[in-house]
């Protein structure tokens, strides 16, 4: 069995049917308070922890008296607005008890689609997590038509796990696994303890199964563990419903685990090396021996900028005699870059008019 006792980033996904009764539409505080306990056990020993929690609709509906069926878009729309209130008002509460800040994100399907969100994304929930703060990720529900749905928080939850680097993900949901059946229909139906890779056999196995306010099934699930097995992540899923449902987790409760393809830094770094870069930095010999030895690239040490490229574009870097370093996603555009080369930090505000956004390109987005 994997274990999260060395995890450093860990997202949680929650669903509405663990965290709203789906009769009354009211929280379930008692829940709510045992998960955050054990956030707050994570924490504790070092580990930074997402939350992707569904609840806003099921909550606004209630607030709002609409009806337990299928709403339209505007009344779905409007029961979010009401209830991401409420739901960010509970998690701030209740992680208050344990002394941590609650931040809430709200994101749609285009924050990871385009580069230049996604690094915003990326940028901002690495310094919630550094001030101390555990980020409560929803979909923007409020805003978000079809076509920029990510539509279930299976898949928000492992995009956000890519996203944030994390090591592990976990799925709390209504069945303690993956199963070779639907074991409500087939009483031979056996679970899984370990899949090592995601087959057509394992697709083929893959039912719609969904309960009460829960919106997805073990097909997106699948969906999720795919990508965040691909960048490195472990995934687990596992019955959500008991109280301290990570603490039985770690005790060995019921679960599938899916062995992730690698860890999320390599997995990071295959990627930017293998994007087309959009232009090329030259830097001098100091920036070339900070870079191979695994610093972030700062303005200071950038001599020269050529090509056409936006923010979030990977570029080429090479040194003085034109050896080729490695690539990196930058943080200005070409135009920017030309501007601030060979600046220190406290001269960058002056040139641009914004504040600096820390280094042209930060080693956790570079392979050198």
């Amino acid at each position: 069995m994997a274990s999260l006792a060395a995890s450093a980033r860990l997202v949680i996904k929650i669903g509405s049917a663990l965290l709203v009764d789906g009769k009354s539409a009211a929280l379930k505080a008692d829940w709510l308070q045992a998960l955050v306990q054990d956030v707050a056990m994570l924490r504790a020993r070092g580990t930074d922890v997402i939350l992707v929690s569904s609840g806003s609709i099921a909550l606004g509906r209630g607030v709002l008296g609409l009806p337990l069926r299928e709403l339209s878009l505007e009344q779905s729309q409007a029961a979010a607005a009401v209830g991401q209130i409420k739901l960010a008002g509970a998690y701030e509460q209740a992680l208050a008890a344990h002394g941590l800040r609650a931040a809430q994100v709200l994101v749609t399907l285009d924050d990871s689609t385009d580069r230049r969100r996604y690094l915003n994304s990326r940028a901002t929930l690495d310094e919630l997590l550094r001030l101390g703060a555990v980020p409560i990720v929803n979909e923007n529900d409020t805003v978000a038509t079809d076509e920029i749905r990510y539509g279930d928080n299976d898949r928000l939850a492992a995009q956000i796990a890519v996203t944030a680097g994390a090591d592990h993900l976990i799925l709390l949901s209504d069945v303690d696994g993956f199963y070779s059946a639907n074991p409500a229909d087939d009483p031979t139906a056996r679970r899984f303890d370990m899949i090592e890779a995601i087959t057509p056999e394992i697709e083929a196995m893959a039912g719609d199964a969904g309960s009460g306010l829960s919106k997805g099934g073990m097909r997106t699930k699948l969906m999720a563990a795919k990508t965040a097995t691909a960048a490195g992540c472990v995934m687990a899923i596992t019955e959500g419903s008991r109280l301290r449902p990570v603490m039985a987790l770690e005790q060995g409760a019921a679960a599938t685990w899916f062995r992730a393809q690698g860890n999320p830094q390599q997995k990071r770094k295959a990627w930017i090396a293998a994007m087309k870069p959009r232009g090329r930095i030259t830097v001098d010999s100091g920036a070339r021996t900070a870079l191979t030895g695994g610093s972030s690239l700062l303005v200071a040490g950038v001599t020269a900028v050529t090509g056409r490229f936006m923010r979030g574009d990977a570029v080429e870097l090479i040194d003085a005699a034109g050896y080729r370093l490695g690539q990196g996603l930058t943080r200005y555009d070409a135009t920017d870059a030309e501007r601030i080369r060979g600046l220190r930090s406290d001269q960058i505000e002056a040139v641009l008019g914004y504040p600096p956004r820390g280094p042209l390109i930060h080693r956790d987005d570079m392979a050198i």
